[in-house]
């Protein structure tokens, strides 16, 4: 569900963790093996590596099992992470004076949206938040560029800056002639989309030569890279950081429940 794959770092960690697995099992092995002192002097390494390998052999559950354990612990400490991570940036994640707000403002539960207007994922999550929003008229919306997808999408997210600043109230019809267009986004598609909804190219290009739209991405970066996102689009509900075009099921289901008891899952 990203725009970003995450195959091959995967495919390395899954390496890495056969062998931190094998290892392990290996030395607690040996350790339950472990033959008192004068044994000890019996059993030279070969005759203990002998002892593991036969045994990993005959139970090689042993290894699944360490790696299912060493896969839970990593996950839980990525979640704690996550959890630590919007706390410390709430601020900055719910209200930065740099980022967009659709919806209501003022409303009782936000849903925060990380994209890039090249991704497809994204296009097809968009009608999510509209219905999402056309539906509850106490949703809070924030939108945050992130442009992961090469230059086109720093391109595009550097002049939909440039629109906020200027017109915040025409961001939306902006964000969905780009968002929904036909074709890669970048400077010039953008322009042209924020011309067709009636902007002045001229406008635009003094908020483009200041460093708003720099600072504003920078902004979105760092706070992706504390909250662990690889890839667009990625939400934020209450402390819960939401991977992937989830649906607008999962992502009312949350709504619901931050709603009824302040957490995403009641």
């Amino acid at each position: 569900m990203f725009a970003l794959s995450a195959a091959l770092q995967r495919a390395s960690r899954a390496s890495r963790r056969l062998v931190l697995a094998t290892a392990v099992s290996a030395c607690a092995l040996a350790t339950v093996l472990a033959p008192s002192p004068t044994v000890a002097q019996d059993l030279d390494r070969s005759g203990v590596e002998t002892i593991v390998r036969e045994y990993l052999i005959e139970n090689p559950e042993v290894i699944r099992e360490a790696l299912e354990e060493l896969d839970r612990r990593e996950k839980a400490a990525a979640e704690q992470a996550r959890l630590q991570a919007v706390s410390d940036s709430a601020d900055v994640l719910f209200n930065s004076a740099r980022q967009v707000v659709l919806g209501n403002p003022d409303g009782d539960v936000t849903l925060v949206e990380f994209f890039d207007y090249n991704c497809g994922y994204c296009k097809r999550a968009y009608g999510d938040m509209v219905r999402l929003m056309e539906e509850d008229d106490n949703l809070k919306i924030v939108l945050k560029e992130f442009p992961v997808l090469g230059q086109g999408s720093v391109e595009a997210a550097q002049v939909a800056v440039a629109v906020n600043s200027v017109a915040p109230a025409k961001y939306a019809d902006f964000h969905e002639a780009l968002l929904l267009q036909r074709g890669q986004a970048n400077r010039a598609s953008a322009l042209k989309a924020a011309t067709d909804i009636g902007l002045s190219e001229e406008e635009l290009g003094a908020v483009l030569v200041t460093d708003e739209a720099g600072q504003t991405i920078e902004e979105v970066y760092s706070l992706a890279n504390r909250l662990g996102l690889t890839g667009t689009p990625s939400y934020v509900i209450g402390e819960e950081v939401v991977m992937g075009a989830v649906g607008y099921d999962q992502l009312k289901s949350k709504i619901s429940s931050m709603r009824n008891c302040g957490e995403t899952t009641c």
